[in-house]
């Protein structure tokens, strides 16, 4: 256990540090606080990047749309916090929309996408996509056989539209295990401040496991292409997970003073992956 005197002497962030390493080996409690303060330094300064880029992105005029998908409780919205608490509000935005109303049902199925795209110079977070009915509505029934593969066939040329206007797609696909999944369900029904998360899809999350996977894999196979590419992310490590995914969209782009960043921002190939056909990932 740690002491108050512990720490009296330790004036600087360098004795800290220098006190928890000493003191790792014989005390769990000592390694823990370390990985925490040091997963929480490296964040500070990939967050720092992001302000840069967000700056670049608006003097420049860059329209960036970046997607979160996965199964529940993969990491999404951690990440999405991550990226988005020190960013200028007024130049990006979080769009996770509700179930469409009956009015959008009857409406060309990208319609209400549309008008939540980027604006020049903005960056807009999507929790959740147009993906919705390439994954999760048709395991659920939530859509016809003739809606999904409408929408299959659509999505490679509404993205190519969206690129040919100067739109920058992210496609992340947050890569969970099960038995992970389960733990962090369990965790959910236990935080009564996180119990809003868990949703009747999220029942059937388990026990459709195999389904889920099934679509994800045609998802993939019909969807990745070279101006969207799919970025596969390993997150049963949530820390890990969020520093190597802001890193890979830092890594996409040449803004300035990236070259003077006081911190990596190159992605662990082994935390961030590119889709290939033939990948093998964990959510299996």
């Amino acid at each position: 256990m740690m002491k108050i005197f512990d720490f009296q002497d330790l004036h600087e962030r360098k004795d800290l540090i220098g006190f928890l390493h000493s003191n790792k080996a014989e005390n769990a409690v000592y390694n823990d606080v370390l990985e925490k303060y040091l997963y929480e330094e490296e964040l500070r300064f990939l967050q720092a990047e992001l302000v840069n880029l967000q700056n670049w992105i608006k003097e420049t005029g860059k329209k960036v749309a970046i997607i979160f998908e996965g199964r529940d409780a993969s990491g999404k919205g951690g990440t999405i916090k991550r990226f988005a608490e020190h960013l200028n509000p007024r130049a990006m935005r979080l769009v996770a929309l509700n179930k469409p109303t009956d009015i959008e049902r009857e409406q060309w199925y990208f319609r209400r996408y549309v008008k939540e795209l980027p604006n020049a110079g903005e960056m807009v977070f999507f929790d959740r996509s147009w993906y919705n009915r390439a994954v999760v509505e048709p395991v659920m029934g939530f859509c016809t056989p003739e809606q999904y593969e409408s929408f299959m066939v659509q999505v490679p040329e509404f993205e190519h539209m969206m690129y040919e206007a100067g739109t920058i797609i992210i496609k992340f696909w947050f890569s969970v295990s099960k038995d992970q999944q389960l733990y962090r369900f369990n965790r959910r029904l236990k935080n009564p401040l996180k119990m809003w998360k868990y949703s009747p899809v999220d029942q059937k999350g388990q026990e459709l496991w195999d389904d889920f996977t099934y679509y994800k894999d045609q998802m993939f196979s019909r969807t990745h292409n070279a101006f969207s590419p799919w970025i596969i992310v390993r997150s049963d490590d949530k820390q890990k997970a969020r520093l190597e995914a802001i890193r890979y969209v830092l890594s996409q782009f040449n803004y300035t003073g990236k070259d003077k960043a006081a911190v990596n921002i190159n992605p662990d190939p082994n935390v961030i992956q590119r889709y290939f056909r033939m990948i093998k990932q964990i959510d299996l």
